[in-house]
């Protein structure tokens, strides 16, 4: 009984604590907040910096020196208007990336085959050392390299690269068995 009766006076000297802290927030004293709202409004407000100038740019005449218009379309004796940049090659823009085309081919290394419902697939080890299964059809290596084979020995890729005219060529890579310097 001793306990409960000790409960009951500690409960309800809390509860009267509390009642007075209440009571004491009610208070509609707040000279102290209009006081120093009346002095922050009677602050001079600081001056705007003005815009700054704009600085008038010179104009620049390019003269071409007898070069070639890069955006000319030449046209060709034998098939008409051909673009001097365009042979047909050209990177899909709205194809989905792979996650192995987030890295250069040189990084990647072939670690092994599997050979899966007459299908082979590629081990390849990326350099943080996550290996990842490719098959032919996928895409590795940041240059469009999809992979046309697959054998025990490598990984046979071509690649859509850019070439010197502003268009696109295809070139063969491979990426063999322990290549890589990882």
């Amino acid at each position: 009984m001793r306990m409960a009766e000790a409960v009951n006076r500690v409960t309800g000297f809390s509860l009267l604590l509390l009642v007075v802290f209440l009571v004491g927030c009610t208070s509609d004293n707040m000279s102290d907040l209009r006081s120093y709202i009346a002095e922050v409004k009677a602050r001079k407000a600081p001056p705007i910096d003005p815009i700054p100038s704009i600085k008038q740019v010179d104009t620049y005449l390019y003269q071409d020196d007898n070069r070639r218009n890069p955006f000319e379309i030449v046209e060709s004796a034998e098939s008409g208007p051909v673009s001097t940049a365009d042979n047909g090659v050209r990177p899909d823009p709205l194809r989905r990336k792979e996650e192995l085309e987030a890295f250069p081919l040189d990084t990647l290394r072939m670690v092994g085959t599997l050979d899966k419902d007459n299908t082979m697939w590629a081990l390849v080890q990326a350099k943080s050392g996550t290996i990842y299964r490719v098959r032919p059809g996928n895409y590795m290596g940041e240059n469009n390299g999809k992979v046309r084979r697959i054998s025990e020995e490598r990984i046979e890729l071509t690649e859509i690269v850019p070439d010197q005219r502003g268009g696109f060529i295809e070139r063969s890579a491979t990426v063999s068995l322990g290549d890589s310097s990882l």
